[in-house]
């Protein structure tokens, strides 16, 4: 999903998602071609740090654009759904499919890897180091940890999920003020993810020389296993975006009252843009003209489609969801129901706020709180970040298939 955003909303960002991908490759091929050999230790002696270095820069960001993201984002969903009924019911269906989504994910990821573990050989060393397994965090572990007596005290201590809570009970608040105090709260706010976004992009201008810092180090640790383990970290996370994307279907059946034969045969248009744009955004006018050929009333189209690319996507909360889980898998950490649970309330949240980003931006700052709050280690999402842009083509075709769903569904009287 490479979105650009709208002009005046945050600065345009552009990552190079290609070139980070060749330099995994090419890591890899190179620690694997020059293993046993004095020339890998000296390679070792300066791609080691440049990795390391490249993912403590990535991690300084994600706090405060998580809180600048979370403020605005929710703050646009209200303002979405108080624009009359058409705004409610497309808002209201937004946030049931986004709900089911984060849950679908939170029972089907762990179900996939406990058929299909990930390979044992790499698991070791994609995971960044094994996590203190410890005690498995229960419910009132969850409640406490959502509620700190500090909020600055929690943020400094990195802990995602109180941060999330605060930032979104914030932007209710905001609501409750006078419009003037309001736009200038909201103005610092859009300034600061703006920002930390342009960072953000700083940082991730150089993910080549970090992943290839990462991959060379993986490499000479795993060799070629680590190629496998990716793969299946590719097809996992996909099978998340591909239930939903199966659920458009059923909503546009159900909610939507539309044949299966129709709506098939009117998104193989909007598919085909997709999958060669990677962007909702892109893919706008190809929708319109698929809900054109399902009959769906020009006014409720020209409304939702725009709205559901501006604060929807359908997709994030189970991928995001199945990445998180992922890394649990990988640094052996205890997922409880409890953890699960919280997990899918910050997919939600984080969701709301992380539309219209770059896809790989969007990773970078979705799936972070989601593992924050479960109690997972990050450090696994600096390699899996540089495969993203195969997962993504997923999330695009599952984003644009809901997006024509919900849009029939608001439709229907």
């Amino acid at each position: 999903m490479t979105e650009q955003p709208a002009a005046g909303a945050f600065p345009e960002i552009r990552v190079p998602a290609l070139l980070t991908f060749a330099a995994l490759v090419l890591g890899f091929v190179a620690a694997i071609l020059l293993k046993g050999t004095p020339a890998l230790d000296s390679l070792l002696a300066v791609a080691g740090p440049m990795g390391s270095l490249w993912l403590r820069a990535l991690q300084l960001t994600i706090l405060p654009l998580v809180i600048g993201l979370v403020v605005t984002g929710i703050s646009q969903t209200l303002a979405a759904a108080g624009g009359g009924h058409l705004a409610r019911r497309a808002v209201g269906l937004f946030v049931m499919v986004l709900l089911a989504a984060g849950t679908m994910s939170a029972l089907l990821v762990p179900a996939l890897l406990a058929m299909f573990p990930v390979p044992e050989k790499a698991v070791a060393a994609l995971s960044g180091g094994p996590a203190d397994a410890g005690k498995v965090p229960g419910v009132a572990d969850i409640l406490n940890a959502m509620m700190p007596e500090n909020i600055f005290a929690a943020a400094a201590g990195g802990a995602m999920l109180p941060v999330v809570i605060f930032a979104s009970l914030f932007a209710l608040a905001l609501t409750r003020i006078g419009a003037a105090q309001r736009q200038a709260v909201m103005t610092f706010f859009e300034g600061l993810a703006g920002a930390m976004m342009v960072i953000v992009g700083w940082v991730l201008m150089l993910a080549p020389l970090g992943v290839f810092g990462l991959a060379v180090s993986l490499g000479a640790q795993t060799g070629a296993d680590a190629i496998g383990a990716l793969a299946h970290y590719i097809v996992v996370v996909s099978a998340a975006g591909f239930v939903v994307l199966l659920a458009g279907y059923v909503v546009a059946a159900t909610l939507g009252g539309r044949r299966l034969v129709d709506f098939a045969r009117a998104m193989l248009p909007v598919n085909a843009v997709a999958i060669s744009t990677q962007s909702s955004l892109a893919s706008l006018p190809a929708m319109l003209a698929a809900t054109r050929r399902l009959g769906v009333r020009e006014a409720t189209a020209d409304f939702t489609l725009p709205l559901a690319v501006a604060i929807f996507r359908a997709t994030s909360p189970a991928m995001n969801m199945g990445v998180a889980i992922y890394a649990a898998h990988l640094t052996g950490t205890p997922l409880s129901t409890a953890a699960l649970a919280a997990g899918v309330f910050v997919a939600f949240l984080v969701s709301l706020s992380s539309v219209s980003l770059p896809g790989t931006i969007s990773f970078v700052i979705s799936v972070g709180p989601i593992a924050n709050a479960m109690g997972v280690p990050i450090a696994p999402l600096a390699l899996l970040v540089a495969v993203e842009m195969l997962p993504d083509i997923m999330r695009t075709l599952g984003n644009v298939t809901m997006d024509v769903a919900v849009t029939s569904a608001v439709d229907r009287e």
